[in-house]
């Protein structure tokens, strides 16, 4: 049974269109950073997964973003540059003095930015 479940979502992935990807994925890095949050003594040791999942889903947005041919306004592509550059100076500082706190700020612009995405897509 598990190995259908597995199929149909890898199914659901490959049919789903970037945009839903996106937010799938942005929810995916905001739940991982979660479960640290939540269980912040129990859960240190995935802070560095967490974090370097979200970072590498933030490169990816920032290196598409900046592309020359990227068909989104130059407006929206600054906009997302900006946050992406500011997702990563967060992440630097959380490694580097990790602190439960911290978290949320990471958690809510995903969560946001898959909400926005959904709503507008």
């Amino acid at each position: 049974m598990q190995h259908a479940a597995r199929a149909y979502g890898t199914v659901a992935q490959q049919t789903a269109s970037p945009r839903e990807l996106e937010v799938q994925l942005l929810l995916r890095a905001a739940s991982r950073l979660q479960a640290v949050h939540d269980d912040w003594e129990g859960g240190l040791d995935q802070l560095d997964h967490a974090l370097l999942f979200n970072r590498k889903l933030w490169t990816i947005f920032l290196s598409s973003v900046t592309r020359v041919d990227n068909p989104l306004p130059v407006e929206i592509r600054q906009n997302v540059a900006n946050l992406g550059l500011f997702v990563m100076n967060q992440t630097l500082t959380i490694m580097g003095e990790p602190r439960r706190e911290r978290l949320p700020t990471l958690i809510n612009i995903n969560r946001e930015l898959a909400a926005g995405l959904r709503a507008n897509g």
